[in-house]
């Protein structure tokens, strides 16, 4: 599975202890949060709540500043980072792409940098028109059955992404061939969006904020989320795909990464500050106000979910022909 609704829970023993020795170091010069989409985009927000409250709390004892890292789908970022090994003042918000993008042939692996810590996961709505004849999850993927090539779906921004994932995982488990679906990529989400509305495809998968105010102002019919049990707020009666007999959980996680080299004390120190970090109320309204789900998991957990996922990614891409 892509994500799993039992991993919500971090190593008490790695996070809660505080070695004698893990306290040799902290940062001496200006810490620096690495991203690899432009200002406002989800990582991007990311960031900045991690450096406002950082910085506000006085968590740390030095300045933090967000630098946006664009190009070569988080390449450039990437390659930044590892620009600076065993630097302890440079960290990074990586998600799911860091593993997609290597499996297809782009970009590092996720073996080449310290993983810190894994924030949460951010889960996904399958959406179609108001009108459209499709009322859940279960209906669509019956229909889709009778009439493979009548149903196109909009996928932003590539093939194999949690977005694409969070319609493909649940028709595999519905006995389709992925690979012979009708997909559509746009450059960007509301492109997608645009030609939903416009009857140009059928379906689009969005994440659960965006699918939040898009039901609520009535523009789209949800017939799916993607996480283990049902959301809150408006998406409270949106079933899951396993409600509708599909086992199908997949998630955008995100979490921190640093360079590679990093030393046990290095690690420590930052653990246990996001760690600090996450326990803030701003933290908190921000999970919640985003429908993420908290999923906080120290190094060592971090790097065991980044292998799980990484495995069952290899076989998702390999179907979708997408694999290198």
């Amino acid at each position: 599975m892509f994500a799993n609704g039992t991993i919500r829970w971090f190593s008490a023993l790695c996070f809660g202890c505080v070695c004698a020795h893990a306290a040799d170091w902290k940062p001496e010069k200006p810490v620096e949060i690495v991203v690899n989409t432009p200002p406002g985009n989800g990582p991007d927000r990311t960031a900045r709540l991690m450096q406002s409250i950082l910085q506000d709390k006085k968590q740390i004892e030095v300045p933090v500043a967000v630098s946006n890292k664009l190009g070569g789908g988080g390449v450039v970022a990437y390659t930044y980072l590892n620009s600076r090994p065993a630097d302890g003042h440079t960290l990074m918000i990586a998600s799911k792409a860091l593993l997609t993008n290597h499996i297809a042939g782009r970009g590092p692996s996720y073996t080449e940098f310290t993983p810190i810590a894994h924030l949460f996961g951010e889960y996904l709505v399958v959406t179609v028109k108001p009108d459209s004849p499709i009322k859940n999850g279960k209906d669509l993927i019956e229909s889709v059955k009778k009439n493979p090539a009548g149903y196109s779906f909009g996928i932003a921004t590539s093939l194999g992404n949690p977005n694409h994932q969070a319609v493909a995982v649940a028709l595999k488990a519905g006995g389709l061939d992925i690979k012979s679906l009708k997909n559509v990529v746009f450059n960007a989400g509301s492109a997608a969006l645009a030609a939903l509305m416009g009857g140009h495809v059928d379906v689009v998968p969005v994440t659960a904020a965006l699918g939040s105010q898009l039901v609520s102002q009535g523009q789209v019919r949800p017939l799916a989320v993607s996480s283990a049990k049902r959301l809150g707020g408006v998406l409270a009666d949106v079933p899951t795909w396993r409600e509708q007999g599909y086992d199908a959980v997949v998630s955008q996680w995100r979490g921190v990464v640093a360079p590679k080299g990093m030393s046990d004390v290095q690690v420590a120190y930052w653990e246990r500050t996001i760690k600090r970090m996450t326990d803030a109320e701003e933290w908190r309204q921000d999970i919640e106000k985003n429908f993420w789900s908290a999923e906080l998991m120290s190094a060592a957990d971090m790097r065991k979910f980044m292998d799980r996922d990484n495995a069952a990614l290899k076989g998702f891409l390999g179907e979708l022909g997408l694999a290198r």
